[in-house]
């Protein structure tokens, strides 16, 4: 995969941020080195953010964040500062733009205190410095630039390099193979597939293989029971799609491992744990209990469709209990979770990882357990613990259950 086929997931989120007319969209063509954002004088140009997928160097792969003016006004205005802080919560490192001749006053120290709270690397930006009579110095969290003779753009382009999160070690399922391994993928392809192509999670799992040495073979839930029998060799692992597990556990042995595209997908994230931990709730809902299930990202609903339609039955089946389903996707997480009993999240294949902890934060910190599509559907099959037999340490979690 080049660098500019990387899902949006896996690039590193650069956020712009400051008030109006500090010059956010001019610090952003400058550094893109292209007319990404609309430049004028009028003030709340930029109306909406506006992202873009790049290659940006010292970087590599990147989305560039360009968002409205955090002291807008008016109701509008409002809705758009709203969408601003939203961007805060998959942005991996903010850029406070300031205007040079103006410096910091209460809107960008409310700006910057939001950065510390959630803990986002960020730079303050000086722009206009070539209207300053004399430049002050640059220090660490500090940088002058003109975007208009370009002093100290290729500077703050390597500051941004070096506060770009470092590389984790957390593979998807590399780490569980070895080099010569056959691993079967189980992929439905149901109405909801996309035409032509594979769901993200399982393209990202086929090449994880790959790099591991290993060799993935890929069928269809009505192949799995003849695909086993005709290999020669036993697999160390099977891999399917949550909404076939019921069918896939009967017809692979219980001597092979198997786990779903979901749950590898939560630990990549960071969040297996928590989803884990949070599949209980599921034991303990009452009559009308709320649930809110959540996608992050958008798409053409079906008529057998996983997240409204699917979830909803195998969880009242489960439960044997009228429930109450409410359903987000996209962006629009809300903030308040304390009328849901849980919160059921997709893979969330689509989000970077800094926003799916931002949204698991959220519901731990209001003490509503929440878990993913792969792990509510294994727990509801009674399966979840053979999906996690490969991580030990997990299996704690089901110790006085």
């Amino acid at each position: 995969m080049g660098l500019n086929d990387t899902p949006a997931s896996n690039r590193v989120h650069i956020g712009f941020f400051g008030r109006r007319n500090a010059g956010k969209s001019s610090v952003v063509n400058a550094v893109t080195g292209q007319e990404l954002a609309v430049v004028s004088d009028t003030k709340g140009t930029t109306t909406d953010p506006v992202l873009k997928s790049m290659e940006l160097l010292p970087l590599g792969p990147v989305v560039i964040i360009d968002t409205p003016g955090y002291d807008d006004e008016g109701s509008l205005g409002a809705l758009r500062v709203k969408k601003t802080r939203q961007v805060l919560n998959k942005t991996d490192i903010a850029v406070l733009v300031t205007d040079g001749q103006k410096g910091i006053g209460a809107c960008e120290e409310e700006l910057l205190s939001l950065f510390r709270e959630k803990e986002i690397p960020y730079l303050i930006v000086c722009n206009k410095s070539d209207l300053l009579k004399a430049c002050p110095p640059n220090d660490a969290e500090k940088l002058y630039v003109s975007t208009k003779n370009r002093a100290g753009i290729q500077e703050l382009k390597e500051r941004l390099g070096a506060l770009a999160p470092k590389e984790g070690t957390v593979r998807l399922v590399a780490d569980l193979i070895a080099p010569g391994d056959f691993v079967v993928l189980v992929t439905p392809m149901d109405s909801a597939a996309p035409k032509g192509r594979m769901i993200l999670p399982q393209q990202q799992v086929i090449r994880d293989v790959i790099d591991a040495g290993a060799a993935a073979v890929t069928v269809r839930e009505t192949g799995l029971k003849e695909t086993l029998m005709s290999l020669g060799k036993t697999p160390s692992l099977v891999v399917t799609d949550s909404q076939a597990f019921g069918r896939v556990s009967k017809e692979t042995p219980k001597e092979i491992p198997l786990t779903s595209f979901s749950i590898l997908m939560a630990r990549y994230k960071g969040i297996l744990e928590d989803t884990v931990r949070g599949a209980a709730a599921m034991d303990r809902l009452q009559e009308q209990d709320r649930i809110l299930i959540a996608e992050g990202c958008t798409h053409h609903r079906q008529c057998e469709d996983i997240g409204t339609v699917k979830l909803p039955r195998w969880l009242q089946e489960y439960t044997k209990k009228e429930l109450s389903f409410t359903f987000c996707s996209g962006t629009e997480f809300p903030e308040d979770l304390s009328s849901y009993a849980m919160v059921l999240h997709c893979g969330g294949c689509m989000l970077n990882e800094r926003e799916v902890r931002y949204r698991m934060k959220c519901a731990s910190d209001q003490g509503i357990p929440m878990t993913n599509y792969g792990v509510a559907i294994a727990h509801v099959h009674g399966i979840l613990k053979r999906s996690i037999s490969m991580f030990p340490h997990l299996l704690a979690e089901f110790s006085g259950r």
